[in-house]
């Protein structure tokens, strides 16, 4: 680890952190919570990957969308309007939205040749994000006098690497240049997730063969052709096999790094705080 001891960690001139786990957990939170201090640079992985890599697709969505109502296919050719996505830190719809569903296009949904191609758009983006972690924790400090740094992963991170592999290429990439932090959630944390969820269905990024099992899975049990599927349906009842197909690679996961809880984020009242919960974690 980049922080072998609590001593290394305290007496770090620079510190920094990759925060993982699933999404609606207090990622964002802890590093609003840092960014605050004004000592630490919050690293975004979803708002790069909708800014830098998926940018021209999310407003090329957007414009497609336009062009079907006539009155705004006007102002497109005629360069008198822009379309472009509003994202920020506390505002990622516009890659969700993208993302989209799979199903009914009635309903919103998309065929699921295209909602897969969009499925590997999403994960070389959100690789690609990962990767530019070293060089934005560098950029930060050089550019902007940053002392310490927060990268804020997606909930997706854990299907793109091998936990259990101890030559993963990204996961080397990211535990050389940052402590890697998993905000571990219990069963209590896991329900409460499920029903924020079912009360406001997201789109998601799965792992390629999850995903291929899981729709035909759903088609045969319910006896349903592609076309007819209900997007928010599907992905209800997915929602709950992908938390318990991402926890035990989460957990792998954390022994590249420290685990910490939800409830012990809500309990820190700032970078002090924060630097002694970790410090605990490395052995203090």
């Amino acid at each position: 680890m980049l922080y072998p001891t609590a001593a290394a960690w305290r007496d770090a001139p620079r510190r920094k952190v990759l925060v993982f786990g699933m999404s609606g957990l207090g990622k964002t939170h802890l590093a609003n919570l840092l960014r605050g201090a004004g000592d630490w640079f919050h690293y975004s992985i979803d708002y790069r990957i909708g800014t830098r890599y998926l940018g021209e697709l999310i407003a090329d969505n957007a414009k497609a969308e336009a062009m079907k109502v006539p009155f705004l296919r006007d102002l497109l050719l005629s360069d008198s309007i822009y379309i472009g996505s509003n994202i920020t830190f506390d505002n990622l719809r516009p890659v969700a939205t993208w993302l989209g569903k799979p199903g009914d296009p009635a309903k919103g949904g998309l065929p699921m040749a295209e909602y897969a191609r969009r499925q590997e758009a999403f994960r070389q983006a959100e690789i690609a994000a990962l990767r530019d972690t070293a060089h934005f924790a560098e950029r930060a400090h050089r550019l902007y006098g940053y002392s310490h740094f927060i990268c804020d992963t997606g909930g997706s991170i854990c299907e793109w690497v091998d936990p259990k592999d101890p030559d993963d290429p990204l996961l080397n990439a990211l535990a050389k240049d940052s402590l890697l932090v998993w905000i571990k959630g219990d069963e209590a944390h896991t329900q409460e997730l499920i029903r924020r969820f079912d009360r406001a269905p997201k789109p998601m990024a799965y792992q390629p063969e999850f995903l291929a099992r899981v729709w035909q899975q759903y088609l045969i049990e319910n006896n349903i052709s592609e076309d007819r599927v209900d997007p928010d349906a599907f992905i209800r009842w997915t929602y709950a096999q992908a938390l318990a197909h991402r926890q035990p690679r989460y957990a792998a996961m954390a022994k590249w790094g420290v685990t910490i809880t939800p409830d012990e984020i809500s309990a820190l009242k700032g970078q002090e705080s924060f630097t002694d919960l970790i410090a605990d974690r490395l052995g203090d």
